[in-house]
């Protein structure tokens, strides 16, 4: 299937590894011009030549609001604007609620939450002027069934999706698509460093942890002329581990 967007330009925050190098692999295999970021200059240049279609490799930080507006403008400079974002960070560390502290609720929220915002209001801004965008950001399935030990990381995500919904419908009537990507349990390093020795894939009715090159076709397509009248989703991308109804 053509999705139709050759020749557009998207910026993929967090994307030398896991998820978003997924991603951006996924939208250069689609004839995207794809900006991406990491916070290591070897890493993230190594891994746009893997990307290849002149992916352009930025460092940058995103785990701050500046950082992450910052790679933004760097994208939009390098490529001549942003029509795609994808908005992605690592996760804070695990923890629960007795053994972490109120201080490191505002780092997981800058990492999480605000950051994704600070991209959005660089990057949307020129997207409804152009009458066309799309935004997706990579948040977790935690904001519909919080995972334990992980009570940082279902805070923030959780407050994330409640802005992406929000600015969903706002800029909707121009032409401009809001949507997030819960993913479960993917082949990343992440989940190697969660999990350790333990079977990552029990618990999925699939019987098998996700594949990083199978959630980065997804985000196309969402990036998609096809998902033109999708907007305000939180798509699970799980093997349908999770178990709410809606």
């Amino acid at each position: 299937m053509d999705l139709g967007i050759a020749g557009r330009r998207a910026a993929v925050a967090a994307a030398s590894k896991g998820l978003g190098y997924a991603v951006a692999r996924a939208l250069a295999a689609e004839g995207v011009r794809v900006a991406m970021c990491g916070r290591d200059a070897g890493t993230i240049a190594a891994a746009a030549e893997n990307v290849g279609a002149g992916a352009v490799p930025l460092v940058a930080d995103v785990s701050t609001p500046d950082g992450a507006a910052g790679f933004v403008r760097d994208a939009r400079e390098a490529l001549g604007g942003v029509d795609i974002l994808v908005a992605n960070a690592g996760g804070p560390p695990p923890g629960n609620f007795a053994g972490v502290t109120v201080d490191q609720y505002l780092d997981a929220f800058e990492l999480n939450c605000h950051s994704t915002i600070a991209m959005c209001y660089e990057a949307v801004p020129a997207m409804r002027e152009q009458h066309w965008g799309r935004v997706v950001a990579i948040t977790s399935i935690a904001v519909r069934q919080p995972i334990g030990g992980l009570i940082l990381s279902n805070t923030a995500r959780a407050g994330v999706t409640g802005f992406l919904k929000t600015l969903a419908r706002e800029v909707a009537v121009d032409g401009v698509t809001v949507n997030s990507l819960l993913p479960g349990i993917h082949a990343t390093e992440r989940i190697a460093a969660l999990y350790g020795d333990a079977d990552p894939s029990a618990g999925i009715p699939a019987g098998e942890v996700g594949n990083p090159e199978d959630f980065g076709h997804v985000a196309a397509f969402l990036c998609s002329d096809h998902a033109r009248f999708v907007t305000g989703s939180a798509l699970a991308v799980d093997g349908g581990a999770d178990a709410a109804l809606l």
